[in-house]
């Protein structure tokens, strides 16, 4: 089987003083490294961020990983403590440039088997239309996205004017929560990761859905959301249930949330074999796809493992685990050059 995993992260080397001359800011992201496997740490000007491995800036150490793994291809994104939203619309752009072209040079070590998405000024819409554009000419296969920008969901105008260029310009976008909620109640036990981000997707998903800004957007839009979609899979019942019983639910879409699934795809970063099973019955095998978030410790350590193992069919562990990222990321020409 073909095995292509779409969810993984990776932070370029990028210094202080490369963040603090392209950002203005600081407090901007930027990588500390020293030799070893574990050496690294994401900073936040000169707050310690999160200590990271080789694999997240070498690409070298990766393609072992992937070797060791049996995957043959993995879609690249930034980490999105890079993302840059807060930044003003020009320097945003700028940093933008600087970060894709990290993750191209990244990418270009072995270019059958690392596919990379870009990232977008998002709080300037024209700004981010541009970069997407000029990413995709470069050879990005699409573009990583935060889920929000403050309050304006991924349903505000100028984001779906952004989503429906994405479509014209046939760049998938992948949606990752970041941005998490914050406070006493989620400053323990990571919290903010294992709640926050669940809620934050599956609340972007509903807002796009009971918005009626499916009914807007082009079909041939390709739209990922991280994490296997956050709870709305688990929870879809419920939304249903109030669109069918409450008219202030559905004032602005004209069809029930279980109707909109086909307009989006998940991976399967859900880390249970019973919830993968109920992933696929509700979303459609054709529209999950493998995703592992490595490398980071919440990530699936063994790519693949919890598929491999699942009772999927052997088709629907086929579909998983390359068939649809391949169609999804228009992935073909890698495949066939890349593929064990």
């Amino acid at each position: 089987m073909t095995v292509v995993d779409i969810h993984a992260h990776v932070f370029p080397e990028i210094s202080r003083a490369e963040s603090r001359l392209l950002t203005g800011d600081d407090e901007g992201p930027w990588l500390r490294t020293s030799d070893g496997p574990d050496a690294g740490m994401m900073m936040a000007g000169a707050r310690e961020y999160r200590p990271v491995r080789r694999t997240l800036w070498d690409p070298a150490t990766r393609v072992a990983d992937l070797d060791r793994l049996g995957v043959d291809v993995q879609v690249l994104s930034s980490t999105p403590l890079m993302f840059g939203y807060g930044l003003e619309a020009e320097r945003a752009a700028d940093w933008c440039r600087m970060v894709n072209s990290r993750i191209l040079t990244y990418s270009s070590h072995a270019p059958d088997r690392l596919a990379p998405l870009c990232q977008v000024p998002l709080q300037d819409t024209e700004a981010a239309c541009t970069v997407v554009s000029e990413a995709v000419r470069q050879g990005f296969r699409g573009v990583h996205i935060g889920n929000h920008l403050g309050d304006r969901d991924l349903d505000h105008g100028a984001l779906l004017e952004f989503l429906t260029h994405c479509a014209e310009q046939d760049a998938a976008v992948l949606v990752h929560p970041w941005d998490l909620p914050a406070g006493p109640r989620f400053s323990r036990y990571m919290l903010a990761w294992l709640a926050g981000m669940a809620a934050e997707t599956h609340l972007t998903i509903l807002s796009l859905i009971l918005s009626g800004a499916f009914e807007k957007l082009p079909a041939s839009l390709r739209l990922m959301f991280a994490h296997g979609g956050g709870s709305f899979p688990y929870l879809l019942g419920r939304a249903d249930n109030a669109w069918h019983q409450r008219d202030l639910v559905r004032a602005d879409s004209p069809k029930p949330p279980s109707a909109y699934t086909e307009r989006f795809s998940v991976d399967s970063a859900v880390f249970d074999p019973g919830a993968l099973r109920l992933l696929v019955d509700v979303m459609g095998a054709e529209r999950v796809l493998l995703g592992s978030d490595h490398p980071f410790p919440l990530g699936e350590e063994e790519i693949g493992g919890l598929v491999r193992g699942s009772a999927l069919t052997d088709d629907e562990k086929a579909a998983v685990l390359g068939g649809n990222a391949v169609r999804f990321f228009g992935l073909h020409h890698l495949v066939k050059e890349g593929a064990r």
